[in-house]
């Protein structure tokens, strides 16, 4: 039987929740499939800072490497400033790993009420991609002068050909096999006059290899008002690291939630495990109380395991989800519900288990 080696890695807040839940969900799928998992989890973020000074060990990448995939639950504690919980565990595996795909699946779930009145469920249903690896979140940067009025702190947004080449490559092959075959590259070239520029000519160049895929270029201001606006007038979409980051979180709260939603930061070469986690960042508001929506991660579950090759157990597990957020009374406070983490949690196994009965029966 093949067993998949899982790295689990809460983080901070409801990390150490919602991961757990994922576990739990991932065991029970796999008690009907031919395949199991070996978990091993990491308690790394910012509990791990305040022993070590450090978010992860140094040899954290090595120790990850082996492994199949990640699955990560969030980075942030309200007492280590934010660039340090972030670079320091996340964008660390990120780069460390090059996951430079970001991709977040958005669509409104059964018995889930979006917010926008004039949009029925089949008229929102995208994929954001985000450049992952450079871009505003290069790192590239510095401050000098600190503390004098003459002070002065750059971050440099950086693009190369290399890294724009392979994602709109990516986004491209992604619309190719979506139903619509339809990709929007978000820019803001008419403001950024270099590396905006260029994204947009290699994006023009890319297409050529792509004919069936039609495709448009949308400011990223506009994309906003067009996400509200036009909904199903989207359906593929690909955006540089800061701009997918902040469109994402609109694409989630117009489905919905921000529990929600998932992530995969994808290494598509596989050279190294990509990792898997909801976006929905730490809560501390909410952590330990069992309130956490534990819907972004089981989704990111999906993505993990169709990531793996294991596209049935996938849909089965998707299905599930869907079955759960059907039902009103399995929504938690987030979706104006009541539910607990551990309600949501123990419903999607009993379905997936429920779900794979009429197979085990068959066999």
């Amino acid at each position: 039987m093949k067993v998949y080696k899982i790295a689990c890695i809460p983080g901070d807040g409801i990390g150490k929740e919602v991961v757990p839940a994922g576990q739990q969900v991932l065991q029970a799928l796999a008690a009907t499939q031919d395949f199991g998992f070996d978990f091993t989890s990491f308690g790394w973020g910012g509990d791990w800072f305040r022993q070590h000074g450090v978010m992860m060990p140094d040899d954290g990448l090595d120790t990850l490497r082996g492994m199949d995939a990640i699955l990560f639950g969030s980075a942030g504690d309200p007492h280590i400033p934010d660039h340090i919980t972030l670079w320091g565990l996340r964008l660390k595996i990120c780069q460390g790993f090059d996951q430079y795909a970001n991709v977040r699946p958005t669509r409104i779930l059964p018995g889930i009420d979006g917010p926008l009145k004039r949009c029925a469920p089949e008229q929102l249903d995208w994929v954001i991609v985000r450049e992952n690896s450079e871009g505003e979140y290069s790192g590239v940067g510095g401050r000098a002068h600190q503390g004098h009025p003459i002070e002065v702190a750059t971050d440099v947004s950086m693009m190369t050909r290399a890294g724009v080449e392979r994602i709109m490559r990516y986004a491209f092959k992604l619309a190719q096999s979506r139903p619509r075959k339809l990709l929007t590259v978000v820019t803001k070239s008419n403001a950024q006059r270099h590396a905006m520029v260029m994204w947009d000519e290699i994006a023009l160049q890319i297409s050529k290899e792509f004919p069936d895929v039609t495709w448009d270029k949308e400011l990223v201001d506009a994309c906003t008002a067009r996400m509200v606006n036009r909904p199903a007038t989207l359906d593929t979409i690909v955006a540089t690291n800061l701009h997918a980051d902040i469109l994402s979180d609109l694409a989630a709260a117009l489905a919905g939630s921000l529990g929600i939603a998932p992530t995969g930061n994808i290494d598509p070469e596989r050279r190294y495990p990509s990792m898997f986690e909801p976006i929905h960042g730490s809560a501390f508001d909410i952590m330990g109380k069992g309130l956490a929506n534990p819907v972004g991660t089981f989704w990111s579950c999906v993505m993990l395991l169709e990531h793996l090759g294991e596209n049935a157990a996938a849909e089965r597990l998707m299905q599930a989800i869907e079955a759960v957020t059907a039902n009103p009374a399995l929504h938690t406070r987030d979706l104006g519900g009541s539910a607990t983490t551990a309600q949501v949690t123990q419903a999607v196994c009993e379905r997936v288990g429920a779900e794979s009965e009429p197979a085990r029966q068959a066999a």
